[in-house]
């Protein structure tokens, strides 16, 4: 029997210090940190020997993007929405798109351009990108001063 080799893929969150000056203090955030062997046959689509995948975005980011989905879609409070919820499964237009896009701009005071807004299709993806620009906005800040 042949035998095949296994792929190691690890699903990781940040580590974070809550305190700069105690190194010994760490948050994990809510996701444990694993490693796992699969077959490489089982997914045929990662061309690498190493699957890595790490969420960016806040609980609290995570939340606020579900709640402007929610209120740009006019959908019931007792709409379950997940980070993986598709905005195509809510049933959003590009039209909707475009309104929930400008609703993340108006309460993050952020800036989506065109490219990456159009790349946006779940939750998880627009609070990540939301995250990303919210830290370069911070960076940009800090560096003025």
């Amino acid at each position: 029997m042949a035998s095949v080799p296994a792929t190691p893929v690890r699903l990781c969150s940040a580590l974070k210090q809550t305190n700069p000056s105690d190194k010994v203090s760490k948050r994990i955030s809510s996701m444990k940190l694993f490693s796992t062997g699969m077959l490489r046959s089982s997914l045929p689509s990662l061309n690498s020997s190493r699957f890595q995948v790490c969420c960016a975005a806040k609980p609290e980011t995570v939340q606020k993007v579900m709640d402007i989905v929610k209120q740009q879609l006019a959908l019931s409070n007792e709409t379950t929405l997940t980070p993986e919820t598709q905005f195509t499964a809510l049933g959003a237009d590009s039209l909707d798109t475009v309104e929930i896009v400008m609703g993340f701009e108006e309460e993050f005071g952020i800036t989506l351009e065109e490219d990456n807004s159009q790349n946006i299709s779940t939750v998880q993806e627009a609070a990540d990108l939301i995250e990303k620009l919210l830290e370069k906005k911070d960076a940009e800040i800090l560096g003025a001063d």
